[in-house]
């Protein structure tokens, strides 16, 4: 079994559904005690959460990059970021390490792809959202088409997103708020929606829509367990 890299604490509420999911995927796979191994370095996310909105994403992969190269150190085979944003800086944090990173759209967009999905929306922080990072990684990359809220529903997403789940705060209310949204994503041709922020699946889950979800989380932890179980 290969020795599974975590880079979390962005925030650690999403971080501990990926240290779940893993080690669950592993015992499904192996059986008895089986447990996965994992190399896992959690962040201060007050740090990063503020040079985020200053826009200072240098820093925030210099203070990646520190704790990739730690974490490759610690005996890990292979790398992932357990955050969707942060992929913005995944590309400097790939060049600082001799292990590979296994990178979230990727195993996203595989999946859509292997599911015929050819159009989604997408929800996460307004970074995700509005940057190219990831879209341009999911249409390049793919072929694959994304659609995203308007402005206001975008802020929407991204105070929720930051104000409660990433305190621990599950409000009912604003959990209407992202279905309605969900469906009017729907009705501009989605075919699904990514909750592409590791928080969202503690809000949403698919027991809520009929819209099909595909939690990256649940997506990145799977595809984890897949690589850390290959020969």
């Amino acid at each position: 079994m290969k020795t599974i890299g975590m880079l979390g604490g962005m925030s650690w509420e999403s971080t501990t559904s990926y240290y779940k999911a893993i080690n669950e995927g592993i015992k499904a796979k192996l059986g008895g005690f089986h447990s996965a191994k994992i190399a896992l370095y959690s962040v201060d996310f007050a740090e990063i959460e503020t040079l985020q909105h200053q826009g200072d994403w240098q820093k925030t992969a210099e203070i990646l990059m520190d704790a990739a190269r730690s974490v490759e150190a610690g005996g890990a085979d292979f790398l992932m970021i357990c955050t969707n944003t942060m992929h913005k800086v995944a590309s400097e944090i790939e060049a600082c390490i001799s292990i590979p990173l296994l990178h979230i759209a990727d195993a996203t967009a595989k999946q859509l792809l292997a599911d015929g999905v050819k159009t989604v929306g997408l929800l996460g922080t307004a970074f995700t959202m509005e940057q190219d990072f990831y879209k341009g990684r999911l249409s390049d990359k793919y072929g694959i088409n994304v659609i995203v809220p308007d402005s206001e529903q975008r802020e929407v997403v991204h105070k929720v997103i930051y104000s409660e789940l990433c305190q621990g705060t599950i409000n009912h209310c604003s959990r209407q708020q992202y279905l309605d949204i969900i469906e009017q994503l729907q009705q501009q041709g989605a075919e699904a929606i990514i909750l592409g922020c590791t928080e969202i699946a503690l809000l949403v889950q698919q027991e809520h829509t009929a819209v099909p979800l595909y939690d990256t989380t649940e997506i990145h932890a799977a595809a984890a367990v897949a690589l850390a179980l290959q020969k």
